[in-house]
């Protein structure tokens, strides 16, 4: 499905991802938007020749949800800016609906003798007809940056499009702009982040919020204009690979059963399947109409002939690896006969589903390849696109997000965990029988993992932008409750040092308190008051607003006071506030790794002089010279090295407890965003973002190692949200040398996880303990990854130590 999800991210997520995505640095070009964009741009406005009396820029919005504009601003710039240019600003407000447009009027020209639609705002930009940028900015400041690269760093942009001969645009500018012409995506809003592969040139159509202009038609024809099927039937069209052998040709009466509608949002449009298949078992016998941001006519059950472009669209963007999807593009439908009975669903059980996911490649792509459905599940998968299943009481093993996704094995026996879940144990195990299941009625599943969707679920096979291949359901099953509680820790005992991590998913005080509220009970409830806990991505006191703040104390008062008010220790914080705009995450939300610690169980030992670009060293003292310290304390490793280029950097602390020296290392290595995802049409997935984790690692290792060399009985906790495998090369490194023990290892392997995604059980957060840390009591407390209703999407962890 196209834009499903209005997350400030969008590319096909890779396993592991989800929320650990907004690590990366949000870019001008380096993010697709499954939201917002700029979807049409005209300068040439009462020129010569031209009908339209104003300049437009229409915004479009390819999400299921309104896009709040409030704040917002297009802004333009000349095609070719010199030192002195300045970017001219139309201030917007109101939202973009879901699936909708919003229009920007702009200035007057002389000529013309039609006016726009009404617009949904008003600027008086008078922009040039062939070369120039248009950015839509979350912010009202005027844009300083002059150059493509220095737009990419900014923070503000949300999609920038540069046309004609313009020097700031996205990869190369869009081309066709001229006096009577304009540039606009496509219906479907795509966005690769190329202006010139994402617009086209061609007549303007200009539409607004309420849905006036633009010029679209309905595509299908609602009585036959011809009754005799063409020469090409559906299995011919899809052939025996995934990509199909009449790709790019225009086909003529392809017959066909209507068996779903999806008749909302940017990406509508209706699947056909032929009820009289072939007998190859590769060729699938469905495939999806789109017909745009225009309402299919057509019904379930309709016997009707389809022309149209073959297409092969690629859900978020061809760049990021995912499969593609065959279609019919811009259609014209025949309607024969209405209310005939639909093909049978073929029904996935345990048996249907290989075991092996995918073809082995090298890497490469596996487009090629002739489908072999009997031995990969991608290929069984992809010989079924479009057409009808049906599942019947399956467990759940992805708890449901909010638009009512979720996960579900047809493989219950599948590397199962003790609460239901599927366990992703290694890079050989990506459980072939996992099944992502939507609803195009409307109707949203409710479930944790354990749960089971029972009764029959019948929908059509399709291929999501954020999760591969799903069932897109008609008849949606009901959720039965597994059971499933969180966990509770055992409470430290007096002798015990607990030190445990939680990633706290963008904490700022913009939230709402019950967030605060929520990982405070965590906290106090669950995590039973650890001595020491490192947070993950706490952001600035602003959160998103890009304004220069970077210092979290605001926010750390707030958590730490909603902690006390659970009944909680009066935590102090110690954190080193980053420089604006270095460590990744959230634009403008400046996330950092923070130490709480409860004073009258603990002592930090407070050494000054850290700060954002200075490194902590081990030092030598005492008469002997072989006791140890931090040069500063709390401080970094290493700052300054190119390994944690827009990432968090490690913060290092060192702590007393009865009378024992700590070393606690808290962490946050970059995210896995760039990686293909185990979907990907190259297999195996290329994982792209790992070899910085790689750099990182061996950053923190040369650290403890160097510690550990000066005095091999230090007692070291390692912990944090690492974004990577315990089977991982990046831990790997990390415990290179037997320097550290991973405690996820420690653990029964099918308990080894601490985060859920698609459908796989997975560990991304770790607690590593150095050799002297001898006698210790290690728990992953199961509260948020597999449950629907989550205040993160991590689950934290704590150790107590002897």
């Amino acid at each position: 499905m196209r834009g499903r999800r209005a997350k400030a991210i969008a590319v096909a997520l890779p396993i592991g991802l989800a929320g650990s995505l907004i690590a990366l640095p949000f870019t001008a070009q380096a993010t697709p938007s499954p939201d917002a964009v700029i979807s049409e741009v005209f300068g040439g406005g009462g020129n010569s020749g031209a009908t339209l009396t104003n300049d437009f820029i229409e915004l479009g919005n390819a999400g299921d949800g309104p896009f709040d504009l409030t704040g917002w601003s297009v802004q333009y710039l000349s095609g070719s800016p010199t030192p002195t240019s300045k970017w001219q600003v139309t201030e917007i407000n109101g939202a973009i609906p879901a699936g909708g447009s919003y229009l920007i009027e702009e200035a007057k020209g002389a000529g013309g003798d039609t006016a726009l639609p009404t617009p949904d705002a008003v600027g008086t930009i008078g922009m040039s007809a062939s070369s120039g940028t248009v950015a839509l900015v979350h912010s009202t400041t005027p844009l300083t940056c002059l150059t493509a690269a220095d737009c990419t760093a900014d923070g503000s942009v949300k999609d920038l499009v540069g046309f004609g001969t313009a020097v700031v645009r996205e990869t190369s500018p869009a081309t066709g702009a001229g006096n009577t012409t304009s540039v606009s995506r496509n219906a479907a809003l795509t966005d690769t982040d190329n202006n010139s592969a994402d617009f086209t040139g061609g007549t303007p159509s200009p539409r607004n919020s309420a849905g006036t202009g633009g010029g679209s038609e309905p595509s299908p024809t609602p009585s036959p204009t011809s009754t005799t099927p063409g020469e090409l039937r559906i299995h011919d069209i899809q052939g025996t690979t995934r990509i199909s052998p009449h790709a790019g040709t225009t086909v003529t009466d392809v017959p066909g059963i209507v068996t779903a509608v999806r008749g909302t949002g940017s990406s509508r449009g209706y699947w056909v399947q032929d009820p009289k298949p072939d007998n190859d078992p590769a060729t699938s016998e469905a495939v999806f109409v789109f017909t745009g941001s225009v309402t299919p006519l057509v019904k379930v059950g309709d016997s009707v002939l389809v022309s149209g472009k073959v297409t092969e669209y690629y859900p978020g963007g061809a760049a990021g690896g995912n499969q593609s999807v065959t279609e019919l593009s811009g259609p014209t439908a025949t309607v024969l006969s209405s209310g005939n009975a639909l093909p049978a669903a073929e029904v996935v059980d345990a048996k249907a589903l290989p075991e092996a996911y995918a073809p082995d490649a090298k890497g490469a792509n596996i487009e090629s390849l002739t489908l072999k459905p009997t031995q990969y599940a991608l290929d069984w998968l992809e010989s079924r696109e479009g057409m009808l299943i049906q599942i019947n009481d399956n467990r759940v093993v992805g708890a449901s997000n909010a638009y009512g996704e979720t996960w579900v094995t047809t493989k219950p026996q599948q590397n199962a965990t003790p609460r239901g879940g599927t366990l992703y144990g290694s890079y050989a195990q990506p459980n072939s029988g996992r099944l992502l299941v939507a609803s195009l009625t409307g109707e949203k599943a409710a479930a944790n993992v354990g749960d089971t969707l029972t009764g029959a679920t019948t929908g059509v096979l399709d291929y999501s932008n954020f999760g591969g291949y799903g069932l897109q359901a008609t008849t949606l099953g009901k959720v039965k409750s597994g059971g499933l509680k969180p966990e509770v820790a055992k409470k430290a005992k007096s002798d015990e040092l607990s030190v445990a991590t939680y990633n706290v998913e963008n904490l700022d005080p913009t939230d709402p308190q019950a967030k605060f509220d929520r990982l405070a009970e965590g906290i106090v409830k669950n995590l039973a008051t650890p001595d020491i806990v490192s947070l993950e991505e706490i952001q600035d006191n602003n959160g998103a607003k890009d304004d220069g703040t970077v210092a979290a104390d605001k926010t750390l008062a707030q958590f730490v006071a909603a902690i006390q008010a659970a009944g909680g220790p009066a935590y102090e914080w110690r954190s080193i506030d980053p420089e604006n705009k270095t460590d990744g995450g959230e634009p403008g939300g400046n996330i950092r790794n923070v130490f709480l610690f409860n004073p009258k169980r603990v002592s930090f030992v407070d050494r000054p002089g850290g700060d954002a670009t200075t490194a902590t060293k081990v030092v030598t003292t005492g008469k002997n010279g072989k006791d140890i310290t931090l040069s500063v304390s709390p401080g970094r490793i290493n700052p300054t090295s190119t390994a944690w280029k827009s990432s968090r950097k490690p913060l290092v602390g060192e702590f007393t407890f009865r009378g024992e020296q700590v070393f606690v290392i808290g962490n946050h290595f970059n995210s896995k965003g760039g990686d293909q995802s185990l979907h990907s049409r190259f297999q195996p997935p290329v994982l792209g973002s790992e070899t910085q984790r790689l750099a990182q690692a061996k950053e923190v290792n040369t650290f403890v190692t160097g510690l550990l060399t000066q005095d091999k009985k230090a007692k070291v906790v390692v912990l944090g949200d690492l974004n990577d495998y315990p089977f991982s090369a990046p831990v790997a490194a990390l415990t290179k040398g037997k320097v550290l023990t991973d405690l996820m290892d420690t653990l029964p392997k099918n308990e080894r996880y601490s985060y859920v995604y698609d459908g796989n059980s997975q560990t991304l957060d770790h607690i590593l303990v150095s050799l002297a840390v001898k006698k210790f009591d290690y728990e992953v407390v199961h509260i948020n990854a597999e449950f629907a209703d989550q205040a993160s999407d991590h689950d934290p962890q704590v150790v107590r130590i002897k």
